[in-house]
């Protein structure tokens, strides 16, 4: 439970911010270890409308993590203490939601807790690979340049994802416009003009019957079809939230033609770029691939990256196991035993991740420049095939007249 509390602190200055906790007295009890004197306290809970969170219309975006990021980089280079950096940057961000959060990170570090512990408990913010690449950075007393390697990894990820699904958004939206117009015509015009063709008493060619028969099911039946759509949508989405459905869903997102192509790129992106920024950070070989397949969001390469590190764990190399999964590509098998052997392991991921990425951009770019012309012939020749139908029997009619 989230507790929004005011209090005075040791210097008689007056602190607003937020703190987790089971309970009202724990909350307290917590702020007080941190030498607070509370003025007032009270639970978030009274915000939520209906009990539904409505946190997500200020939710913090990846660009806000990314120049979070580098500001902290900055400060830490400057030799500015984390308190100091925290508090500094939660005065100065316009979301308010980062900023609550970042001091609250600050109240945790004045209270003695790591920053890596202080991350972690805002996990929508701040992903395991994040928590666990400041942990590196706080082992290895290298904070500055973990920040400064986690904002060029979000930078990249951002680009890439971003790119693929705009890509993608196109033609559904296209798809979907065309069988609105199709239902439409079916369910509104078709219906007037196939009276006047019935009454008529003339020979109905058997494309037109097919047309009219369609139409008549989308109006006599539409919205049961409707109702089945919108069933197997909310199906398909309970689905989804089971490790075997998402199993399932993510295998048919990388097998359909080119676009499971595309997909299968980007996660060897991200895995090859989200394991070498590890590395670099020095992350253990073993938690940066279960790390990884916790982060990837394919459960298809989560279960590869799972079973690796089980092997690793038991002496078999990275590269080996890789070469037991028909989903890891051979390019990707050869760079990481060469990497393995002369001890760049990270070099060469850092090279897969440059490479995938520059394949993805490719696809993407592809895909665009073939999709409009593709999208305008279908849509074309699915309506002027519609009206052809109808208006073809009309102009023989009106010719027999």
């Amino acid at each position: 439970m989230l507790f929004k509390y005011h209090a005075i602190d040791q210097d008689s200055h007056e602190r607003d911010g937020t703190i987790e906790a089971p309970s009202k007295e724990i909350a307290v009890s917590a702020l007080q270890r941190r030498s607070l004197i509370i003025s007032s306290i009270e639970s978030t809970e009274a915000r939520k409308l209906f009990n539904i969170d409505l946190s997500f219309l200020g939710r913090v975006s990846n660009k806000e993590v990314v120049i979070f990021s580098r500001q902290i980089a900055t400060l830490f280079e400057a030799q500015v203490s984390a308190l100091r950096a925290f508090r500094l940057i939660a005065s100065e961000v316009e979301n308010k939601q980062l900023a609550t959060i970042l001091s609250t990170v600050g109240d945790d570090i004045q209270g003695g807790s790591p920053l890596s512990k202080a991350l972690s408990r805002h996990p929508k913010v701040f992903s395991p690979f994040y928590v666990n690449m400041v942990r590196a950075g706080e082992e290895s007393g290298k904070l500055s340049e973990t920040f400064m390697y986690l904002a060029d990894y979000l930078d990249r990820s951002y680009d890439l994802i971003s790119k693929a699904e705009n890509a993608l958004i196109y033609p559904a939206f296209v798809v979907t416009v065309f069988f609105g117009v199709m239902a439409l015509m079916l369910a509104l015009v078709i219906p007037k003009i196939s009276a006047v063709l019935i009454d008529s008493g003339q020979e109905i060619p058997i494309y037109t019957a097919i047309v009219i028969g369609f139409s008549n099911f989308i109006v006599h039946y539409g919205i049961f079809l409707f109702i089945a759509l919108v069933g197997a949508g909310f199906y398909v989405w309970q689905l989804r939230k089971t490790v075997h459905g998402k199993f399932v869903l993510d295998s048919l997102k990388i097998s359909v033609p080119y676009i499971g192509d595309l997909y299968r790129k980007l996660y060897l992106a991200r895995i090859s770029d989200n394991f070498a920024t590890m590395l670099l950070s020095g992350v253990s070989v073993v938690e940066a691939i279960d790390i990884t397949g916790a982060v990837v969001d394919n459960a298809v390469y989560s279960n590869i990256l799972v079973q690796v590190g089980a092997d690793v764990r038991g002496g078999i190399s990275i590269s080996d196991s890789f070469a037991k999964n028909s989903e890891i590509p051979s390019i990707m098998v050869a760079m990481t035993k060469v990497g393995e052997e002369t001890g760049e392991l990270s070099k060469m991921l850092s090279t897969l991740a440059k490479f995938y990425n520059r394949e993805v951009n490719n696809s993407v770019d592809t895909l665009v420049s073939l999709i409009e012309p593709l999208m305008i012939v279908l849509l074309g020749l699915g309506v002027g095939t519609l009206l052809a139908a109808v208006l073809i029997p009309i102009y023989n009619l009106a010719g027999a007249i």
